[in-house]
C-alpha cells in the first residue's frame, strides 16, 4: 500500500511514519521541511519518499497524492485559530485527490467534533472550555469540508495527545465519545489506529472517538 501523510513530522505523524514502514507500506512524507525533520535512522529507508512543498499548493498536492492509495493527514497549527493549515489545508486535499482518483483518507482533529449525549455538537456546548475553542472551529471546518466530499473519509476526534508510543490499549466510538473514556491518547495509539482503520474500513464516513484504556 502507498500512502501520503500530511504532517509527517508532527506528533502524530511520526509515529505513523515509523507503523507504517514496519508494516511495508510505501510512504510518501509531504511537508515543508520534511527533509531535515525526518528521524536520522529513517531517512534512508528505500519506502520513505520526503516530499517538500506546500500544503496549500495545488501542484504540489496533486503529485503527493497521485498513485497512493490513501491519504493520512495529521495537520498540525497554531492554538489561536489563525493558522488555516488545518482547514484550508483539508479544502486542498479533498480538491487534489478529486483530481487524482484517489478516495481514501483518515484525518485527525479534535475531541469537540463529537456529539454529545443531546446528540449536539461538543464544541456548541455552553461550558466548552474558551481555550479550545479557536482549535477547534478550525477542526470543525476540517470536518465540514471532509463530510461535504465525495471521499471515503474517516475523521479522528481526539483528547488531549500524549508523546507515548503505541501499546495498543485504546477505545473507539463511532461519532460520540468512548466508554470509559480517559481523556488522553498516546500518539502511537492514534497512528497505530489509523492504519488498522486503513485496513478494516469499519469507520467510513464517521467521526471517531478515541482514549486510552
Amino acid at each position: 500500500m502507498t500512502i501520503t501523510v500530511f504532517g509527517a513530522t508532527g506528533l502524530v505523524g511520526k509515529h505513523v511514519i515509523d507503523l507504517a514502514l514496519a508494516k511495508n507500506y510505501t510512504i510518501k512524507a509531504f511537508g515543508r521541511n520534511v527533509e531535515s525533520l525526518i528521524d536520522e535512522d529513517i531517512k534512508s529507508h528505500h519506502q520513505l519518499q520526503a516530499i517538500k512543498g506546500f500544503v496549500f499548493d495545488e501542484v504540489e498536492v496533486y503529485n503527493a497524492v497521485k498513485g497512493s492509495d490513501a491519504v493520512i493527514s495529521v495537520l498540525g497549527g497554531s492554538f489561536d485559530g489563525l493558522d488555516k493549515t488545518r482547514s484550508l489545508g483539508i479544502k486542498n486535499i479533498i480538491h487534489q485527490m478529486n483530481n487524482a482518483n484517489v478516495k481514501r483518507i483518515i484525518a485527525l482533529g479534535g475531541m469537540g467534533i463529537l456529539n454529545d449525549s443531546q446528540n449536539k455538537l461538543i464544541i456548541d456546548s455552553p461550558d466548552y472550555p474558551e481555550i479550545y475553542l479557536a482549535v477547534g472551529k478550525e477542526h470543525l471546518e476540517a470536518y465540514n469540508y471532509l463530510k461535504t466530499s465525495n471521499l471515503n473519509w474517516t475523521f479522528v476526534c481526539a483528547p488531549d495527545i500524549l508523546n507515548e508510543d503505541a501499546d495498543g490499549k485504546y477505545i473507539t466510538s463511532a461519532d460520540y465519545p468512548p466508554t470509559p473514556n480517559k481523556y488522553k491518547i498516546n500518539a502511537g495509539n492514534i497512528a497505530l489506529f489509523i492504519l488498522n482503520e486503513l485496513e478494516k474500513n469499519e469507520y467510513i464516513n464517521h467521526r471517531v472517538g478515541i482514549s486510552n484504556l
